[in-house]
């Protein structure tokens, strides 16, 4: 079994970022709560992620947990939050990313 990299904090904001969440107000909690609406099926449909800084760098099980909550593959979530992974989501070049794609 091959070892994964762990994401950090900066990596996984990038990614976020990177897929159309924006940062919610922060409540009386150390978490920050990342959303992003989309339409899923004809439906509204509002994806919240959940991230705790201070457990950075972040175990696999938070890092799948975080991905389902984006609604993406743990593959997928990890190639958004690289550098490149980011840049390609940003300009559209993911091609699983591209029919998900949020509005400008």
């Amino acid at each position: 079994m091959s070892q994964k990299a762990p994401l950090v904090h900066s990596d996984v904001i990038r990614g976020l970022k990177a897929l159309g969440f924006v940062s919610r107000p922060k409540k009386s909690t150390s978490h920050q709560q990342w959303a992003r609406s989309e339409k899923i099926k004809g439906k509204a449909v509002l994806l919240k992620v959940t991230v705790d800084e201070h457990n950075s760098p972040y175990s696999n099980d938070l890092v799948k947990s975080m991905a389902r909550q984006a609604g993406l593959s743990e593959k997928q979530f990890r190639e958004v939050c690289s550098k490149s992974g980011a840049k390609k989501a940003k300009r559209g070049m993911l091609d699983w990313f591209k029919k998900n794609r949020p509005d400008k």
